[in-house]
């Protein structure tokens, strides 16, 4: 979903956004020091394989994933971090790892740690390494309508 594809999505549901262009980046630490975005407010896209099926997580960039949780959550030890051959092709027009957080433009769960409810924005890699959508987290939950849980490691 590259950065055109995302804004027709966005502008036809009526959001506000905009997008920050930055230096190549890949870390989600890179990221935020480029692009100028709270750690707290960079959202960062976990793939997750649960029985055999694709789901996203949604984390803040300095949290890592408890996957006791996760497991605990989706009620099975068969869930456990995907590797990139297992899902890119799900998302053909997006870099590796740069994949937004709208897992149900794709019919894929998402699931989003609570900590992002506490801001107001939410800050995203756009598909690509070189771009971020910032937009109201009200707007994100309302388009994606993740099941909000704890999920990272305290």
């Amino acid at each position: 979903m590259p950065i055109r594809r995302l804004r027709e999505f966005l502008d036809s549901h009526g959001v506000k956004y905009f997008v920050v262009s930055h230096s190549p980046a890949y870390t989600a630490q890179e990221i935020a020091a480029s692009a100028h975005v709270p750690g707290k407010e960079l959202a960062k896209t976990v793939m997750v394989a649960v029985k055999g099926n694709m789901a996203m997580v949604v984390l803040p960039a300095s949290k890592k994933l408890d996957l006791e949780r996760f497991r605990a959550l989706v009620g099975t030890r068969d869930a456990g971090l995907a590797e990139e051959q297992e899902f890119s092709f799900l998302f053909p027009e997006c870099e590796i790892g740069a994949m937004p957080p709208f897992g149900n433009l794709y019919g894929l769960d998402v699931y989003v740690a609570e900590e992002l409810e506490d801001d107001d924005d939410i800050a995203f890699n756009a598909g690509t390494h070189t771009e971020l959508v910032r937009l109201a987290y009200r707007d994100f939950k309302r388009l994606v309508n993740p099941k909000v849980v704890a999920l990272t490691l305290q």
